[in-house]
């Protein structure tokens, strides 16, 4: 199951898809500077998910 799909228009943009994944990523962050160590590592993980499917993935062949 894909949570976000890479190949939607919104995407398209290149600094939406970096700004994407900061939000998530700096909201660790400053989680993290609070002491709030789960909501940190919750925030970390859905940042590193979307790095990966928005930035790292290879996008997918959209005829098939």
């Amino acid at each position: 199951m894909q949570l976000i799909d890479p190949n939607h228009p919104f995407f398209r943009v290149t600094w939406r898809r970096y700004a994407v994944v900061a939000a998530p990523s700096l909201w660790a962050g400053l989680e993290a500077s609070g002491g709030n160590y789960g909501w940190a590592i919750l925030f970390a993980a859905a940042g590193g998910y979307l790095a990966w499917q928005l930035l790292l993935k290879k996008p997918s062949d959209p005829e098939g």
